[in-house]
C-alpha cells in the first residue's frame, strides 16, 4: 500500500496497528506511529487512538501508553479499557484499578465502565487484596447490569475466593449460571487456601458430574489442600486417581504432589516423585531443596544445591536460605563461607532474609568476628536483632547481648516476643537480676502481650536470678501453660534445692493431665540428686516407663549421680554396665568421683578400668584412679596407673587459676 504511494485512512491504521501489538513489534508499529502523527490521522479519531493505546500496552511501554490516551482529545470505552487491562497485565494492579474509578467518575453516558473493564477492575482488586475497592465495583457492576456476565461473574467469584469469605464466594458461585473451568477452580482454590479438604472434594466431584474436565490449575489445588497429616490416606488415594484417571505429566501436578507429600512429611515420597521427572523446573528444585533444609536433612540439602548449582539451575532465596541453615546444623563453617561467596558473587547480600541467615551461620558456627561485621553493615529489621542478640547467648557473650538489646531500643526498634524471651535467656544466664527487672518494666511500659513462653522466659530468669517467690506468682497467674512452662518451674525449684516443691509442681502437672517430656524427668532427677532424695529419685527414673520413655545419657548421669552421692555404688555400678547407651566422661567422672567420696577402692577400680577402656586419651580417668588409690594408701597400685598413662602417651593438662 505504501509502496503504491497510497496512505492509510482512520480504518486501516487501527487494523496495522492491532497486527504489530499481537506480534509485539514494537519498532515498526512506533513507525506507524510516526506516521499517523505526519498524516494527522490521530486527532480527534477514537478509534487510531485506542489501538495505540492498545499496541504500547501489548508491548509493555505504559508510559507511551498513558501518554497516546492523555493526548486523546476524545475518549471511548475502548481506549479506557486497553488502558485498564494494559496495567493489569503489565502488573501495575493499583493504576489498573485507578483507571476503573476515574473511568465511572469522568465517563459520560455509554463511557462508563463496560463488562471488560469491570473484569479487569476485579482482577486488580484480587491481585492487590482491595476488598472495599472490590465490594464497590459489585455494586456498580449489579446497578449497571454487567452482574449476569459470565466474565464478569468469574472474576467477581475469583476476587472473593483470593480476599472475602469463603460464604461470600460459594454465594456468588451458586448465582453463576453457566459454570465453567475458571469458576470452579476459584471456588475449589478459596476452600482449600482454608484446608478445607472435604469441601474441596464435594466439589470436585460435582465438577466432575458436571462433565467439566480438570485442569493441572483444579487439581494443584485440591493437592494444596491437604495440609494436615491426618488426611495422607485420602491424598495418596487421589493420587492414585489421578494417576488412573486422566493425568498425564505436568509439572505443576508433581510439584503439587511433591508439596502434598512434605506437607506429610513423607519425604522419600516426594523423592521419589521428583527422582521420576523427565524435565524439572527451577520449583521443583528450589521445593525439594527446601523441604530438605526444613526437614534438617542438611547433607541432602548440601548435595542437591551443589547438583542444581552444576546444572546451573535459578536458585531462589528459600533455598538459599534452608543451605546457609544446614551449614549452620553441620557447623560446616567452610561451606557457609563458600556459600557466602557465592552471595556477594551474584549479588544476593541486599536480600535480608538471606542476610539473617548468614548472620545466624557464623554465630551458630562460632565465628562471632565476621557475625559482627555481616550485622553493622546491613539493614536490620526485627529479625536482624533477634538474630544477633540469639548469636551472643549462643557464644556466651551475655552482657554483649544485653547491650545489643539497649542498642535495638535507642535505635527505635521495636522488640518482638522472641527478642525478649532471647534477651532474657541472656540475664537467666548471667544472671542478672537487675537486667531483668528492668526487661520486665519495658514489657509492662510499652504493654506488651504476656504469652506463654514470654511468661516462661520470665519465670526462669526469676528463678535462675534466686527470686523463687517471684517465678511462682508469675507461674501461677498463667491462665495457660505448656510443658516449657511446668518443666522450668521444676527446674527453677531443683537448682535451689527445693526437691519437695518441684515433686509437688511435678504432682500438679499431673493432676492437670500435662503430658510430662524428657526434659520434665531430667528436671526432677537433677533436683533430687541437689537434695539427696535418692528413692524418689529412682522412683521417677522408673517412673519413665509409664510414659512409654527411654532414658537418655543424660538421665543416665543423673541417677548415676544421685546413687553415687547416696553410696548406692553398686547399684550404680549396675546400671551403668546395663545401660543401652554408651556412658560419655561426664558419667564416667560423676561414678569415680563417688567412689572416691566413699573410699570404694574396688568399685572404682572397676569403674576406671572401664572408663579407660572406652576413652583411653582421657587423663582425668587415670588421675582419679591414682588419687583414689593414694588416698587408700596404696601407692605401688597408683603408680602403676601413671606408669600406664605414660605408656598410652596421655599427658596431664594444664589447669590455670586466677585472681
Amino acid at each position: 500500500m505504501r509502496v503504491s504511494n497510497m496512505n492509510p485512512n482512520n480504518f486501516t491504521v487501527p487494523m496495522v496497528v492491532t497486527a504489530c501489538a499481537e506480534l509485539l513489534g514494537l519498532n515498526l508499529g512506533e513507525m506507524i506511529h510516526g506516521l499517523v502523527s505526519k498524516l494527522g490521522l490521530f486527532g480527534g479519531n477514537c478509534a487510531v487512538g485506542s489501538s495505540l493505546v492498545y499496541f504500547y500496552s501489548k508491548c509493555g511501554c505504559m508510559w507511551d501508553a498513558q501518554k497516546v490516551f492523555d493526548e486523546m482529545l476524545v475518549r471511548d470505552v475502548v481506549a479506557w479499557t486497553a488502558l485498564v487491562v494494559g496495567y493489569l497485565q503489565n502488573g501495575e494492579s493499583e493504576r489498573s484499578l485507578e483507571c476503573v474509578c476515574l473511568m465511572h467518575r469522568v465517563g459520560e453516558d455509554g463511557e462508563g465502565p463496560n463488562y471488560r473493564s469491570l473484569e479487569g477492575g476485579f482482577q486488580a482488586c484480587g491481585n492487590i487484596g482491595a476488598l472495599r475497592e472490590g465490594r464497590c465495583l459489585h455494586g456498580l457492576t449489579v446497578k449497571s447490569g454487567y452482574g449476569f456476565s459470565h466474565g464478569v461473574q468469574s472474576s467477581v467469584l475469583s476476587m472473593y475466593s483470593k480476599w472475602g469469605t469463603v460464604s461470600e464466594a460459594y454465594c456468588l458461585f451458586c448465582e453463576v449460571g453457566d459454570k465453567d473451568l475458571i469458576c470452579w477452580t476459584s471456588i475449589i482454590a478459596a476452600y482449600a487456601k482454608l484446608g478445607f479438604v472435604t469441601s474441596c472434594l464435594s466439589l470436585f466431584w460435582q465438577m466432575q458430574d458436571a462433565a467439566i474436565s480438570p485442569d493441572e490449575i483444579v487439581l494443584g489445588c485440591v493437592l494444596s489442600s491437604f495440609i494436615d497429616p491426618i488426611w495422607v490416606h485420602v491424598g495418596k488415594a487421589f493420587h492414585g486417581w489421578i494417576m488412573r484417571t486422566i493425568y498425564h505429566r505436568d509439572q505443576v501436578v508433581e510439584r503439587a504432589l511433591m508439596s502434598m507429600y512434605c506437607k506429610f512429611g513423607m519425604l522419600s515420597d516426594a523423592e521419589r516423585i521428583f527422582d521420576a521427572l523427565q524435565e524439572r523446573n527451577s520449583e521443583t528444585w528450589n521445593l525439594m531443596n527446601h523441604e530438605y533444609g526444613k526437614a534438617g536433612l542438611g547433607l541432602k540439602c548440601l548435595h542437591l544445591f551443589r547438583e542444581m548449582l552444576r546444572r546451573r539451575v535459578e536458585c531462589d532465596s528459600n533455598t538459599l536460605i534452608s543451605v546457609i541453615a544446614s551449614c549452620s546444623q553441620l557447623g560446616a563453617l567452610h561451606l557457609g563461607k563458600s556459600l557466602h561467596c557465592y552471595v556477594i558473587r551474584n549479588r544476593l547480600d541486599d536480600n535480608i532474609s538471606v542476610s539473617n541467615s548468614l548472620l545466624d551461620m557464623y554465630g551458630k558456627c562460632g565465628d562471632l568476628a565476621i557475625a559482627k561485621r555481616i550485622f553493622s553493615r546491613i539493614q536490620r529489621d526485627t529479625i536482624t536483632w533477634n538474630t544477633m542478640i540469639s548469636v551472643y547467648v549462643h557464644c556466651g557473650e551475655f552482657a554483649e547481648a544485653l547491650d545489643t538489646f539497649d542498642e535495638m531500643i535507642i535505635e527505635g526498634s521495636t522488640p518482638d516476643t522472641s527478642t525478649l524471651v532471647t534477651t532474657l535467656t541472656a540475664c537467666s544466664r548471667l544472671p542478672s537480676l537487675q537486667q531483668g527487672m528492668k526487661i520486665h518494666k519495658y514489657i509492662n511500659l510499652v504493654g506488651i502481650t504476656l504469652t506463654v513462653s514470654l511468661k516462661t522466659a520470665l519465670i526462669d530468669m526469676y528463678g535462675k536470678c534466686g527470686q523463687l517467690e517471684t517465678s511462682r506468682e508469675i507461674f501461677d497467674s498463667m491462665k495457660e501453660r505448656d510443658v516449657i512452662s511446668w518443666n522450668v518451674m521444676i527446674s527453677c525449684y531443683g537448682m535451689h534445692g527445693d526437691a519437695i516443691a518441684a515433686i509437688d509442681v511435678f504432682k500438679q502437672m499431673e493432676e492437670f493431665r500435662v503430658r510430662p517430656n524428657e526434659l520434665t524427668f531430667l528436671a526432677l532427677l537433677q533436683a533430687c540428686s541437689h537434695a539427696g532424695f535418692t528413692e524418689d529419685g529412682k522412683y521417677f527414673f522408673r517412673k519413665m516407663q509409664n510414659y512409654g520413655m527411654t532414658p537418655n545419657l543424660k538421665h543416665y548421669t543423673c541417677i548415676v549421680d544421685l546413687l553415687g552421692k547416696s553410696g548406692n555404688l553398686q547399684e550404680a555400678e549396675e546400671i551403668v554396665k546395663s545401660m543401652p547407651v554408651t556412658p560419655d566422661g561426664g558419667l564416667w567422672g560423676a561414678l569415680l568421683s563417688a567412689c572416691k567420696i566413699h573410699s570404694e577402692v574396688e568399685i572404682g577400680t572397676r569403674i576406671a578400668k572401664l572408663a579407660i577402656e572406652a576413652d583411653p586419651g582421657n587423663d582425668g580417668y587415670y588421675i582419679a584412679l591414682s588419687n583414689m588409690l593414694e588416698s587408700a594408701g596404696e601407692w605401688e597400685e597408683a603408680e602403676k596407673f601413671r606408669a600406664m598413662m605414660k605408656e598410652n602417651g596421655v599427658t596431664k593438662r594444664l589447669g590455670w587459676s586466677a585472681l
